[in-house]
């Protein structure tokens, strides 16, 4: 039998074409909470993510056929355990961080983490795309150029909820309850200047925060809230902070108006409030689930149900990955700094209508829909949700530009 003999050249070129395979993959890493009282959460997030990833995917991918690689990565909700999880992904190569989930805190914490690695390794450099963490600072006064927010943030979500309530004359009293971290403050904070704004003759009579997760019974808060007055109340809570809040309303008998920027798509939620059969939960999304003037939205509601047997809940995280391949397209390039340079004035034409990144801060303008989780009448809802005869009834619908806010943002662009 004859050897073969390998010359140097060959290896060269064996090796050349070796690392040609390994890059035929743009890798992104999900960093969100998989473990503990959020982990509900991040894998409905995971789950809306890997839908937008195979969607590219299985038109040929990015750059006519570099396929997009989804690495996942535990966040514990901890900006250490992510800061952890962000220098693992970049070893393994990932090139751009799809968060969110988190907290406000924690996507802050990485944004700055980023951007210190982005200029010691430029070579490496990584962005981080944000789906859900709202705190209007990551694209105001503390934006970044590698930092990319694909939710409206808390000033367009609650200038949404003033606009709804300026004409809700049975909304007199409000109280606040809100978890103790920047976007609970914030959630507060905006509540008391926009509804003020909108309707002057209402009273804030009272505000609380308490600590993020810890919570397990809201009793004490709700005869609080009760002993005031109120009928309102606006709270920032998601996760097991809204149900148990709303459980404890249920309770105690209290028929709370409750505005809420996203809760509503928090699985439990809708179970929750067809528990406590008392109170209004009214939120604000880009989407609902049997909104009768999204189409396009509803059929790829059934399409991801189909594949996936989850129910879907939050287009913008589907197409996240979405506008991220449309950027590597435009920017014909797997390098970071050109594709956020693509990414600045995108356009793309959602399932829940035409949205735009804006240049000045990297805040998406998209649609927002407030709307009420109220029982099924056969009218203005139509549809059940998780197992119960409680759906969304869709109150008002705004675009992108009636809620768009001024930026306190002085963007720095490398060179």
């Amino acid at each position: 039998m004859k050897r073969q003999l390998i010359t140097p050249i060959a290896l060269a070129i064996g090796l050349v074409a070796g690392a040609a395979q390994a890059q035929q993959t743009f890798k992104l890493a999900y960093i969100d909470p998989l473990s503990g009282p959020f982990a509900n959460v991040g894998e409905l997030m995971l789950s809306h993510v890997q839908y937008g990833v195979g969607e590219v995917n299985a038109k040929g991918g990015v750059l006519k056929g570099t396929k997009l690689e989804l690495l996942k990565f535990d966040s514990k909700l901890s900006a250490q355990e992510s800061q952890n999880a962000l220098q693992a992904a970049i070893d393994q190569g990932a090139r751009a961080i799809v968060t969110g989930g988190s907290g406000s805190s924690v996507v802050a914490a990485l944004v700055d983490a980023v951007a210190k690695h982005n200029e010691r390794h430029p070579e490496q450099a990584v962005l981080v795309l944000n789906h859900s963490s709202i705190d209007p600072d990551l694209t105001g006064k503390r934006c970044n150029f590698w930092h990319f927010q694909t939710e409206a943030n808390t000033a367009m979500k609650m200038k949404a909820l003033a606009n709804y309530i300026k004409k809700q004359p049975d909304i007199k009293n409000i109280y606040l309850l809100n978890q103790d971290y920047a976007h609970g403050r914030q959630w507060a904070a905006y509540g008391k200047e926009m509804v003020a704004l909108a309707r002057p003759d209402i009273k804030f009579v009272g505000e609380d925060f308490h600590a993020i997760g810890r919570v397990k019974d809201f009793s004490p808060y709700i005869s609080k809230i009760k002993a005031t007055g109120a009928d309102s109340v606006i709270s920032g809570n998601w996760g097991q902070d809204m149900t148990l809040l709303l459980k404890a309303g249920g309770d105690a008998g209290a028929n709370f108006r409750y505005f809420n920027h996203s809760a509503g798509s928090i699985p439990g939620t809708v179970l929750a409030v067809s528990q406590a059969k008392l109170g209004q939960l009214t939120w604000v999304a880009e989407w609902h689930p049997g909104q009768a003037d999204a189409p396009r939205a509803e059929a790829l509601a059934k399409a991801y149900k189909a594949k996936t047997g989850k129910d879907f809940l939050a287009p913008r995280i589907e197409f996240t990955p979405l506008l991220l391949a449309m950027a590597i397209n435009k920017a014909q390039s797997l390098d970071a700094g050109r594709i956020a340079h693509a990414l600045e004035d995108l356009t793309f034409e959602s399932v829940v209508g035409p949205v735009r990144m804006r240049a000045e801060d990297h805040q998406l303008l998209l649609p927002q829909v407030v709307n009420t989780i109220a029982p099924v009448d056969g009218k203005a809802v139509k549809v059940g949700w998780e197992g119960t005869n409680y759906g969304f009834r869709t109150d008002a619908v705004y675009s992108g530009n009636e809620l768009a806010q001024g930026t306190q943002c002085k963007m720095v662009r490398p060179q």
